[in-house]
């Protein structure tokens, strides 16, 4: 005994395409959120060589040691 569906699928033959095409873009997404995690793994070690070259440029060009609060 098979149950009818209530709600009809209104795209028809075009179903297997949108599903194909949801499957690429979530794919996309999933690879962007990556480059996104990368990113952020990334960003605290290159914040730490900004703030090292800057102490080296203050303590030879700015005229002393810089102080860190």
């Amino acid at each position: 005994m098979t149950i009818a569906n209530p709600f009809p699928n209104p795209y028809g033959g075009l179903q297997p395409i949108l599903d194909w095409q949801a499957a690429f873009i979530e794919g996309l997404m999933q690879a962007q959120n990556f480059q996104l995690q990368m990113l952020a793994v990334w960003n605290p070690p290159f914040a730490a060589v900004n703030q090292d070259l800057w102490d080296q440029w203050v303590s030879r060009f700015g005229g002393g040691v810089p102080l860190d609060g």
